[in-house]
């Protein structure tokens, strides 16, 4: 049971690291994919070359989909952290200690991985040419780099070290103890 009112905030170099660990999580997912991309490329390349659309779904499907979900479902959980914040001690919490749940944690997971999702349909648009202008194509660029920037100093300017994201889902990274 999560402890409720004053919790300790986390310092950015424990999120970072706690993001390190998962992303290990994350990299050897995407080398099994990898792995089997090379068995299956007869199928797997129609839907990636087709058209940017199919392409952007089809990513979403076999990478951000897992790996969101991978973070929803672990933050909302009764461990309320990822296997790299369970290893770093860190769990996600509502503002005031309390259990997110699981809509809290989608909502959250779904804000967090914005740019990143933004990015793939933005890389899908450049490699396979859309029809869309240049200036459209990096307005949304820097809108990725804008937003990976603002979520990554947000918390240094935050009273409760909050990303964006945390803060528009009512949340905190605390320390689990």
């Amino acid at each position: 049971m999560l402890e409720h009112g004053k919790f300790h905030t986390v310092s950015f170099g424990t999120r970072i690291a706690a993001f390190l660990w998962d992303y290990l999580m994350i990299a050897g997912y995407i080398i099994v994919l990898v792995g089997i991309s090379f068995v299956a490329r007869p199928l797997l390349v129609p839907l990636f070359t087709t058209n940017p659309l199919q392409a952007e779904f089809t990513g979403f499907l076999f990478i951000t989909l897992p790996v969101y979900l991978y973070f929803a479902l672990c933050e909302g959980s009764k461990f309320h952290a990822t296997w790299g914040k369970r290893k770093m001690g860190i769990v996600v919490t509502g503002n005031n200690g309390q259990s997110i749940g699981l809509c809290t944690s989608l909502f959250r997971s779904a804000l967090k991985f914005m740019p990143w999702e933004l990015a793939h349909f933005t890389i899908w648009h450049m490699v396979i040419h859309s029809g869309y202008a240049d200036s459209v194509i990096y307005s949304l660029l820097a809108a990725v780099y804008g937003l990976v920037l603002i979520y990554l100093i947000s918390p240094l300017w935050s009273k409760n070290k909050q990303t964006v994201y945390d803060f528009l889902a009512g949340t905190v990274i605390r320390s689990g103890d």
